[in-house]
Formats: structure tokens, C-alpha cells, sequence
């Protein structure tokens, strides 16, 4: 589910979107291609683009104060309403820091299948074109094209289960642009990692920024060994892939969005002040630091800080 501010009124659309043993080497020329597709991406840009956290309604504060007071940013309005195309009723509330954006719901209701599976929700330029080149693209469509009070929204879910939301609205917004855009992490297995790649770069029309075959698995928690990590940059921000073999240590793999500052010690410090829990503590890999961080209500969020030079 997707939630705005809009002048006085709470804006909302429903956001439901979510190891190779090799020397490092880029993705073949084939994938590569399907990312230079002369047609244009639906994509509108990564300040659009929000990360869909799911808490208990007396947890909401306690979450919204401790990521704002993290990051910094304000929050919307918050309001109660169905955003679903059936009944159910959840408070809501949109959250906008420099790193990065939420979508926040706290169901009063139980939550309908398959909504709370996504992860994040992509505003697009046209709702039927979108959900034409992403079937084109692989996906396939598990929520069809419903309507809300303020736009069209839709869930796809790409080879490897990978489920997101797509949405649109009739009046189009209009955000900032953040100070660094976070990386949307997805985990697939050896089977799926190329098709998963090949299609969403045919859908985003991105492309591969590094494909590491080897890279240093101690960033995933398992130190002295290595796996496939791939950075993708699209319309739709970044992505990293992390290909495994499906033995992570918690809390691995629970974590949907990596957020990048300029000072992660400074950063970690102000999220354990801020009532967060620091899961994994830092680690220094090749090109950058990362730790896992909880905040209250049980969000789980890798947080990084650039080391290359």
C-alpha cells in the first residue's frame, strides 16, 4: 500500500507489493541487452518509491518516532481506511525520510491473502501499459488492476516469488528528491537468479552496475565464505541481488530495504537512542560498511555507508 500527504487530506493507494562459486564477471551480453530496449521504462523516479512495513496498531508510534528519529523526515497524516479491493479497514500512514520512503499499515482487520507478502510499492507513468510490459516481462499478475480513491494499484510477482506493488494516481504527486536512494534487497536461489534478473531488467529497462560472483558472504553473515551479489540501477532505484543458497543466519533475508548514510556509527548510535536494536553489528566488507538494524514493531532494515574511494 502506498500512502501520501496532499494538502489537507491523507493521500492513499494501496502499495501491496517485495552463490555462484565463479570469479567475478559482469551478466552475460544477452541480459545485458534486454536492459537497452529502446522503449521507455513506466518508471517515474525512486523518491517514488516506497518500502511496505506492516505493524501492530500500538506499535505505530513507537516505530514512526524511532525511524524518523534515525533518519530524519516526517510522516503524513495518519488515517483509517479500506484500501483494499475487498473489505477490511487498517490505520495508515506515509513516511518520508532522505534515505529513503515507507508506506505504513496497522490492519484493525485481518489482512486479506496475498496483501502484506509485497514489499514495495512503484509509482508508474500508465497502469495498463505497466502491467502489459511487466507480463511481457515475466511477471505475473496475482492481484488484478483495482481501483482506489485516489488512483489504480495492482500486485505482480516476479520469478523467485518476488511480489511488489505497482500504483497510480490520478492526480500525479510530486516528492523531493532524496539524499540517497536505498537498495531494494532481494534474495533468490541459483535456479532463479538469471531469469529473476533478465526480467526486471526488460521491465525497468536498468541496468547491471556489478555482477560479483565472488563476493565476501561475511556481508550476509556468513564470514570466510563468498556468494553472487548483483547491483542493478533502474527508474525505479536500486536493487541488489543476492543469490544464495538459502543457509542464512538470522536475520538475514528478513530485511527488504538497505539504507545508505554518510555516517553509519553516527546513524547506529542514534537508532539505539531512538529505541532500535542493532541486530548484526557493523561489518566492514569491500566497498562499503553494513549492519541490521529492528526498530519498534519488529522492522527489520539493513543500514550502509559507503568506504570506496
Amino acid at each position: 500500500m502506498h500512502i501520501q500527504s496532499c494538502t489537507k487530506i491523507t493521500r492513499m493507494a494501496i502499495a501491496i507489493a517485495s552463490v555462484a562459486l565463479l570469479s567475478a564477471a559482469p551478466l552475460s551480453t544477452g541480459l545485458a541487452k534486454e536492459a537497452a530496449s529502446s522503449a521507455s521504462s513506466v518508471a517515474v523516479g525512486p523518491q517514488y518509491d516506497s518500502t511496505h512495513v506492516y505493524i501492530a496498531p500500538g506499535d505505530f508510534d513507537a516505530f514512526v518516532n524511532s525511524f524518523t528519529g534515525t533518519f530524519g523526515g516526517k510522516p503524513s497524516a495518519r488515517g483509517t481506511f479500506n484500501v483494499l479491493p475487498v473489505p477490511s479497514s487498517t490505520e495508515g500512514q506515509y513516511v518520508w525520510t532522505p534515505v529513503g520512503m515507507l508506506s505504513t499499515f496497522a490492519f484493525l482487520t485481518p489482512i486479506p491473502y496475498p496483501f502484506g507478502q509485497e514489499r514495495t510499492g512503484y509509482l508508474v507513468t500508465d497502469m495498463d501499459q505497466a502491467i502489459k510490459e511487466a507480463r511481457a516481462a515475466g511477471a505475473e499478475v496475482i492481484v488484478d488492476k483495482f481501483k482506489d480513491a485516489i488512483g489504480l494499484d495492482t500486485v505482480i510477482q516476479w520469478p523467485g516469488g518476488v511480489k511488489m506493488q505497482l500504483y497510480w494516481h490520478f492526480k500525479a504527486p510530486s516528492y523531493a528528491s532524496m539524499e540517497t536512494v536505498p537498495d531494494n534487497r532481494i534474495y533468490v536461489s541459483r535456479d532463479t537468479a538469471d531469469t529473476f534478473v533478465r526480467d526486471w531488467l526488460r521491465f525497468s529497462h536498468g541496468k547491471v552496475v556489478s555482477d560479483d560472483r565472488k563476493a565476501d558472504a561475511g556481508e550476509i553473515g556468513k564470514p570466510g565464505e563468498t556468494y553472487r551479489r548483483i547491483r542493478i540501477d533502474s527508474g525505479f532505484g536500486k536493487m541488489q541481488v543476492n543469490v544464495t543458497d538459502g543457509h542464512l543466519p538470522y536475520p538475514f533475508g528478513h530485511e527488504i530495504t538497505g539504507y545508505e548514510v554518510k555516517d553509519l556509527d553516527a546513524t547506529l548510535a542514534k537508532a539505539t537512542s531512538n529505541g532500535a536494536k542493532v541486530l548484526v553489528p557493523r561489518y566492514d566488507g569491500s566497498d562499503r560498511s553494513s549492519a541490521i538494524v529492528q526498530f519498534p514493531g519488529g522492522y527489520i532494515a539493513e543500514v550502509h555507508a559507503s568506504t570506496a574511494h
